[in-house]
């Protein structure tokens, strides 16, 4: 399948910084599955930004602005080529060991009621087997609300409220994947959901490492794993540490205003 992303990022100051750093987790990685036709991002000093893959195999952007005036947009689009893999992802290089991902962040750490809900899960499954009973049961214990929840949201607090949106669907199936011993990260990406159909914002989404497949990803907001009406763009430890552009900036006052655009659409064959 053919899906064209058109993503933008739009910052408005009330007296513009004289200096930003922005790091960019907006490009698609190839592997097993996915192949990238065509990409672009658009965004003051971006002819002169740092691209490097990081340790996590995610392709990013170091983009630093000097003295722009007006609001600041950055703007990503293209077309990616997906396969349904059964969310099995193969071919990302990574040098970063498996065991980081057993490693809890605020966003992920155990309260009480994850705690007891870790219970519930026999260890003696098979991992994939596991895996799936852990998504089934998170999709069916938080519903899905938009709105009901914000940024830095956490695992803990998204289950105990029992309601959230992706991110906070990701991070409760990472933050019981670890309690259990399995090293599970957090993916940024896309989702269509069907012919005819767009996506208005970017989706999220766990991966588990599997012994004899690798990681394979698992959608707990929707109760499936990723097919090819996803596109998947960076993975890390939590949704902080792979937020599509983050940074800081230095001068100016007042306050900065975020707006976030995302169109996802299935492209003509």
């Amino acid at each position: 399948m053919r899906l064209r992303i058109q993503h933008a990022t739009r910052y408005e100051y009330d007296a513009a910084p004289s200096y930003l750093v922005q790091r960019l987790h907006l490009t698609p990685v190839d592997f097993d599955g996915q192949r990238t036709i065509s990409w672009k991002i658009s965004a003051p000093g971006m002819d002169s930004s740092l691209r490097h893959r990081d340790g996590f195999g995610n392709i990013t952007h170091l983009l630093t602005v000097r003295g722009h005036g007006g609001p600041l947009v950055v703007a990503a689009e293209g077309e990616v080529e997906t396969e349904n893999r059964s969310g099995v992802v193969r071919g990302i290089a990574s040098v970063i060991p498996d065991a980081v991902f057993l490693r809890h962040t605020a966003a992920t750490q155990l309260n009480p009621e994850l705690t007891a809900f870790l219970k519930r899960f026999d260890t003696r499954l098979p991992t994939l087997e596991l895996a799936h009973r852990i998504m089934a049961d998170i999709h069916e214990a938080v519903a899905y609300e938009t709105g009901s929840t914000h940024a830095h949201t956490t695992a803990s607090e998204a289950f105990r409220d029992g309601r959230g949106v992706c991110q906070d669907h990701a991070h409760i199936m990472i933050a019981v994947a670890r309690g259990l011993g399995l090293p599970a990260r957090y993916v940024t990406g896309y989702l269509v959901t069907g012919i005819g159909a767009s996506a208005s914002a970017a989706h999220a989404w766990a991966e588990i490492a599997v012994a004899d497949l690798g990681w394979v990803g698992f959608d707990a907001a929707n109760g499936q794993c990723p097919t090819d009406h996803y596109v998947r763009i960076a993975a890390g430890l939590d949704a902080a540490a792979v937020a599509p552009v983050r940074g800081f900036r230095r001068g100016g006052a007042g306050t900065e205003q975020m707006t976030v655009e995302v169109r996802v659409e299935i492209a003509q064959q």
